[in-house]
């Protein structure tokens, strides 16, 4: 490890939103994501630091003075302090050394913080500044690899130890629009080659698999196709970057963009599979179900979507309105985009002037009810009923047949 001096760059690190809790209390340093973003003038979505110390007992003393909650894992001397708009995440520097490929690491607390960078991912993330005096300590290469925008592994077995740092080199990647630097590369393929992502836990690829997901796009998938990684953890995975890009183009407010953004790598695999593998890697239910039912009926609604017959709003209605936004996008992206557009866009968010209540004081009863409220809004989104009249008078003509 080398020393590094500047002055601008321990100034912006006190000011990041939780450092000023911090930077009186000795031995505590700002590390990893943070300081990559403050050297290239980005600003840093994460506070981590490492303390020569007790973390946990820093983190309580923190959390009381801001009068925040606070979270401790005693076994890895690491806690989690939490403030309205402010996250601090502590740990005691250590050493780490895995038993075998893809486990959980065995920690020796005490180690100085040179030390403690070695365990880091890359090298643009084995960079440390202390709060205190503004010293700065990094490995030899981050500063020349943050240059050259480049992710370099800290060593060979860095992938094979924790099969996860395989998503982190990706979604970075993504994120920082940096290449991965060739001889990591190849380490990373040869550990992918060797079955390196099933020595781990499913629940931990998923975490990282879904927040990969929410970087930018095509990049961020491309990067599982292109280093093998999507494969080896989803059935059917393939990427088509026009797909991506115009799913989520299409894709609104209210859909689940990660999801999206896997279904539209995944529609080559069978339902059963896929719906066990995502299952398995843990993803939450509203995710799972938008992802699934995207995949797997998203290329049978592209072909009905050029039917010309739903250019009539209450027939695009018909075929979608039992239909996530996500499975319509993605339909869209594989088909007619206008379609698709249309539905997400104009006509699903049609509301009628009239409810069921209104039904009722006319005196319709039982299922002529939802026989009247459907004839309503087929005429209100054909531009037959634009108002509360016309509405009406389709309903109750409708209901009384």
């Amino acid at each position: 490890m080398t020393t590094i001096t500047t002055d601008e760059l321990p100034q912006r690190l006190r000011s990041l939103p939780g450092a000023a809790a911090l930077r009186d209390e000795p031995g505590v340093w700002v590390v990893g994501g943070a300081v990559r973003d403050v050297l290239l003038d980005r600003s840093p979505v994460e506070l981590d630091c490492v303390v020569e110390g007790d973390a946990p007992a820093l983190a309580r003393r923190v959390a009381e003075r801001l009068g925040a909650e606070v979270t401790v894992h005693e076994r890895f001397g690491t806690a989690t302090v939490d403030a309205t708009g402010v996250r601090v995440d502590l740990a005691s520097a250590r050493r780490e050394r895995y038993a075998h490929p893809g486990a959980l690491p065995e920690v020796e607390l005490g180690a100085p913080v040179a030390q403690d960078l070695e365990r880091r991912d890359f090298t643009v993330n084995a960079i440390a500044v202390r709060l205190t005096d503004g010293e700065t300590v990094a490995h030899p290469q981050a500063l020349a690899d943050l240059e050259a925008r480049e992710l370099r592994a800290l060593h060979a077995g860095s992938f094979r130890d924790d099969p996860t740092r395989l998503l982190r080199l990706i979604r970075y990647g993504a994120r920082l629009r940096f290449a991965i630097e060739l001889e990591t590369r190849g380490w990373a393929a040869e550990a992918v080659a060797a079955g390196a992502p099933g020595t781990v836990s499913a629940s931990r690829l998923g975490a990282e698999l879904r927040l990969l997901a929410r970087e930018p796009q095509p990049a961020a998938a491309c990067g599982l196709e292109g280093l093998r990684v999507g494969p080896a953890l989803l059935p059917g995975f393939a990427v088509d970057p026009d797909v991506v890009a115009r799913a989520l183009e299409l894709c609104p407010a209210d859909a689940e963009r990660g999801p999206l953004t896997l279904a539209a790598c995944c529609t080559r695999a069978k339902a059963q599979p896929l719906g066990e593998r995502i299952s398995e890697l843990g993803f939450p239910a509203a995710e799972r179900e938008a992802l699934l039912a995207a995949a797997t009926r998203a290329p049978a609604l592209a072909i009905a979507l050029a039917d010309p017959v739903l250019e009539t709003p209450s027939r695009l209605w018909a075929l979608l309105a039992s239909e996530r936004p996500e499975t319509v996008a993605l339909a869209g992206a594989l088909g007619p985009v206008a379609a698709a557009r249309r539905w997400l866009e104009e006509v699903r968010g049609v509301e009628l002037a009239i409810c069921g209540a209104d039904l009722l004081a006319a005196g319709v009863e039982g299922p002529a009810v939802g026989r009247g409220l459907n004839a309503a809004r087929d005429a209100a989104l054909d531009g037959l009923a634009p108002g509360r009249e016309e509405q009406l008078d389709a309903a109750l003509e409708a209901a009384r047949r």
